[in-house]
């Protein structure tokens, strides 16, 4: 049988093509795809500047799908009709990263969409242990799932909680998962932007203060709200050299910086900063199976604002202009969702 699938061809050219509709193995189940959520990742694979990406490529790890069909030795649990989400994640089981159980790290790990072909299609066929379901959550909001527990892994890595104060910079949707987590662990938290609309989602998804980078000084914001002190725990959600450095500018001393986002170009440090404040200062990567449950657990809680998150919803025939779209207007988006 033959399925649509949305194709990056080449950097800046796509198209809807076809390819076989895959068929479930023993241990796997085949979904038919409802909603994908669209990733920067997918915007540098359009744009020609992913170095993990080879083309053609169909992209898409944020998902939403429904199960058609389980394959033998699937629990009794994921049958047909199960709505759910998946962690797109491998482990090669035997790497370091692997061996210390941070599979989410896995030195040989092929994401979907990423090094792999991902989920925008209108079947995909998933290992039965990547799964993760609700009772409560609709389908639009379980593809939002994946990108916020990038942000939450983060927050787990600062191990940040009740006590800290928490500055996140950027508000798209990974900086949201970690300001909506931070908040959910009890930390005091400063959402960092340059756009007035991602700071007001951010004060919904649980930020105590807000500073708009552009129009304010950062130094003297982050002083005057930490009382001299500087942010116990700096989270990195954007990848500018800028917001790379000046995470390390402003934590306390004594404190943790996360970085989730990537530089596009090499960042020149005061690095005796390391030193003198004796910093813990880390890298985070994907996500975990609780980070999933935890952020399951959030949105069924009502602690992030879903129906704010999503900025516009286009029709799979319409992926490439998505892609156009985002690419023309950036700032101007949190999150696109593709429906199937």
């Amino acid at each position: 049988m033959i399925m649509k699938a949305f194709l990056i061809t080449q950097a800046g050219e796509t198209e809807i093509g076809e390819r076989d509709r895959p068929i479930v193995g023993a241990g796997e189940v085949l979904l038919k795809v409802k909603f994908v959520g669209l990733c920067g990742s997918d915007l540098n694979t359009y744009r020609g500047k992913n170095p993990m990406v080879t083309y053609p490529r169909i992209p898409g790890h944020e998902i939403a799908a429904t199960i058609e069909e389980a394959g033998s030795d699937v629990p009794a649990e994921w049958q047909a009709g199960v709505n759910v989400t998946l962690s797109p994640y491998t482990s090669c089981g035997e790497c370091t990263a692997c061996r210390r159980g941070r599979e989410n790290c896995c030195k040989n790990n092929q994401t979907l969409g990423v090094q792999r072909d991902g989920a925008l299609t209108e079947y995909i066929v998933a290992p039965w242990q990547k799964l993760f379901t609700s009772t409560t959550l609709g389908l639009r909001d379980l593809a939002l799932v994946e990108p916020l527990t990038v942000g939450a892994h983060a927050i787990d890595r600062a191990d940040a909680g009740k006590g800290d104060t928490v500055a996140v910079f950027g508000c798209g949707a990974i900086g949201l998962g970690a300001i909506a987590a931070a908040a959910f662990h009890g930390a005091s938290v400063i959402a960092i932007d340059i756009d007035d609309a991602k700071l007001a989602l951010a004060k919904d998804a649980g930020a105590t203060e807000t500073i708009n980078s552009t129009h304010t000084e950062l130094h003297a914001a982050l002083q005057e709200l930490t009382h001299g002190d500087g942010p116990s725990v700096m989270v990195e959600a954007v990848g500018l050299p800028q917001t790379f450095k000046a995470a390390v500018d402003e934590v306390a001393f004594a404190g943790r910086v996360v970085y989730i986002g990537y530089a596009k170009e090499p960042v020149s440090y005061e690095t005796k900063y390391f030193v003198q404040k004796e910093l813990n200062i880390m890298g985070s990567r994907n996500a975990t199976p609780a980070n999933f449950q935890q952020v399951i657990s959030m949105l069924e809680a009502g602690d992030v604002p879903v129906d704010k998150l999503v900025t516009k919803t286009y029709p799979l025939s319409d992926a490439g202009q998505a892609l156009q779209d985002w690419d023309a207007s950036p700032a101007a988006i949190t999150k696109i969702l593709i429906q199937l």
